[in-house]
């Protein structure tokens, strides 16, 4: 199913809530956001179309890799450190929420506006992530 033909004013309104998004948080940040989030939810075609746009926007291919093992890589600052731990928790969000010092971390890091608008970028990939898996959108084969 395509959703943006079957269903294009939804699609216009939640690509609406993206662009804010994405012209509240940093690109560099926002990269590895949806590259992790992606690799987490298993979304093929999330994972490709965002690392590549993040290799296009300059980041390395170390630290794109390095997503999958983030917690014990050293290529991350502590802010965006704690902006992965938020997508994870929120990614994998249980019974229990976010954990108090995963979100003070991210409170530490981005204050409280700046924590939302990572927040809702978390949000944003998650929902573009069902939306490809349970459509069923993959990636285009090249090469």
């Amino acid at each position: 199913m395509d959703f943006s033909r079957i269903a294009p004013a939804a699609f216009r309104a939640v690509f609406g809530v993206e662009s804010y998004a994405q012209s509240q948080v940093d690109h560099t940040l926002l990269h590895l956001i949806k590259v992790r989030a992606s690799m987490v939810n298993e979304c093929s075609f999330c994972v490709d179309m965002h690392t590549t746009d993040a290799l296009k926007d300059g980041e390395t291919t170390q630290r794109l890799f390095g997503l999958a093992a983030w917690t014990e890589s050293p290529f991350y600052d502590e802010r965006e450190r704690a902006a992965l731990a938020l997508t994870d928790a929120v990614t994998l969000l249980g019974r229990g929420g976010v954990p108090d010092d995963v979100w003070d971390a991210a409170v530490a890091q981005f204050g409280d506006e700046g924590t939302a608008h990572v927040l809702l970028a978390i949000g944003m990939i998650n929902l573009w992530n069902r939306l490809m898996i349970a459509t069923r959108k993959l990636p285009e084969v090249t090469g």
